[in-house]
């Protein structure tokens, strides 16, 4: 049996961590019910793609997968102020950006958004299980963030 989350009321510039199959999809919330995410929208590769930055309802990114907000980088960064997290966020939307599973997904991009870092803890997680707990790869990955186009000028 899956375990229930609590959903609670997003406020404005919450990150919105969503579960799906086999990774977590990003977004953030920007108020009235919507959210803004990064959208991979090549069907022959999720490692680099073109992808596009999207405002939709809450509930249809969501769809029928668990939620939860997200925050939890907080107690490490300082969250940028809730209206520029938002007025960054729709300046950005209907943008096309370089998608990179590893150095620029929808995960890097809301927490650019959110902390002017663009991390993807995921990433991390699974650069490390894969070389059996090499740091290098964790430092490679948030290193190569340098080089993704679009989201510096936060």
């Amino acid at each position: 049996m899956k375990p229930t989350l609590i959903y609670l009321e997003p406020e404005l510039g919450d990150l919105i961590e969503i579960f799906r199959d086999n990774y977590e999809h990003w977004a953030v919330y920007v108020g009235a019910g919507f959210v803004v995410h990064f959208v991979n929208h090549s069907g022959t590769s999720v490692h680099t793609a073109n992808g596009t930055v999207r405002k939709e309802k809450i509930w249809d990114v969501v769809g029928k997968d668990d939620w939860k907000i997200n925050n939890s980088m907080d107690s490490q960064y300082e969250p940028r102020p809730a209206n520029a997290i938002v007025k960054d966020a729709k300046a950005m939307v209907g943008k096309e950006l370089r998608y990179n599973l590893v150095s620029f997904n929808c995960e890097h991009f809301v927490k650019e958004l959110r902390y002017g870092v663009a991390e993807s803890l995921q990433v991390e997680k699974a650069a490390l299980g894969v070389v059996g707990g090499a740091g290098v790869i964790a430092l490679a990955v948030r290193g190569s963030v340098a080089s993704r186009n679009g989201l510096s000028s936060f």
